[in-house]
């Protein structure tokens, strides 16, 4: 919409009638010498004599365009705006980081979907993690995505379609075949060190036991911890499995208690979608939002107008004396 800045300056618009109306007429003297057969003269040398005080008359061009000059001017002076729509911005409180594991065993099929079919692990993973996503519209999310090695899929962001996408893309054994449970929590507190929110949440999910990480879990656990990183653990596998399959509940459980999170277990689908519903109640969403409306100045616009008006004006006075002397001219030699 448009708006006025200084929308009591269109106070001024009667000023000029104000000054004409209370203001004695401008008067400016010559010097003159008085001759007492003045009339004689003039009328010898073909001319005819004028009163003493003149009084400039205004044609119907200035009495149309000066007004209108003035309330352009006034116009552009008053600041015109067009205030265009609100933009919101959203400044978040709270850096979240995901961590899933792509192990080989993320491709079993004991995950059903809403339409009953068996799916792998990772997928239902994903179908959970996809809603989970879009809930959490005012947190910077980061994902990791780890197996024989840890590796950062996305830095912490607001474009959560992004990151979407990148989850999307992820494929079992892309991280290869391990579970290295101790090197995805090291690399967390790596993404951590620049974020500049007091709010750090880290969802770790596994469905094995640590293989071998650099760094003992329960070590990146306690450093993670000194750093300010609350750590939510969530076991997917089988416990009573074997080798990299064996997911180790009891590492998990120790990992959320270091930290001051909490430990889940989800056998299927639907506890798994439970867990991060239950995540949005323990780490609610903490943000704050800003809204602006951006304002795009127009008072170029009447003033351009009136300066052209102006040039308009003189430039057909000037034609008009010039014609008129023309004429004159081609009469008197005649």
């Amino acid at each position: 919409m448009l708006v006025f800045e200084y929308v009591w300056l269109f106070c001024l618009l009667p000023l000029p009638f104000l000054i004409w109306l209370l203001l004695p007429p401008f008067k400016e003297e010559q010097q003159s010498i008085r001759v007492p057969f003045f009339e004689e003269l003039s009328t010898a040398a073909g001319l005819k004599a004028a009163p003493g005080a003149v009084i400039l008359k205004t044609n119907l061009l200035q009495k149309v365009i000066a007004p209108l000059i003035w309330i352009l001017i006034v116009t552009a002076v008053a600041r015109p705006q067009w205030v265009e729509d609100p933009i919101e911005k959203i400044e978040s409180a709270r850096d979240l980081l995901l961590a899933v594991d792509i192990s080989q065993s993320m491709d079993a099929r004991d995950f059903v979907d809403p339409q009953g079919q068996r799916i792998m692990r990772l997928d239902a993973v994903k179908l959970v993690l996809n809603e989970f996503i879009e809930r959490r519209k005012g947190d910077r999310i980061g994902l990791i995505v780890f197996g024989g090695g840890a590796y950062p899929q996305a830095p912490f962001t607001l474009d959560h379609q992004s990151c979407r996408l990148l989850l999307e893309q992820t494929e079992v054994g892309m991280a290869g075949p391990r579970t290295m449970v101790g090197d995805a929590i090291g690399l967390g507190i790596k993404m951590f060190e620049e974020s500049a929110v007091e709010e750090r949440v880290m969802v770790l999910l596994t469905d094995g036991n640590d293989t071998g990480s650099k760094m003992p879990p329960l070590k990146a656990a306690e450093i993670a911890n000194q750093r300010g990183i609350q750590i939510y653990t969530i076991a997917i596998g089988d416990p009573g499995g074997s080798g990299d399959d064996q997911v180790d509940l009891k590492s998990l459980e120790e990992i959320a208690q270091v930290t001051g999170g909490s430990f889940f277990r989800g056998d299927d689908r639907q506890e798994l979608d439970m867990i991060y519903r239950k995540l949005d109640e323990l780490a609610p969403q903490n943000y704050e939002s800003f809204s602006y409306r951006p304002r795009r100045p127009l008072y170029h616009w009447p003033l351009a107008v009136a300066m052209a008006l102006t040039g308009l004006f003189y430039l057909v006075i000037f034609t008009w004396t010039f014609a008129k002397d023309v004429m004159q001219k081609k009469i008197s030699v005649t």
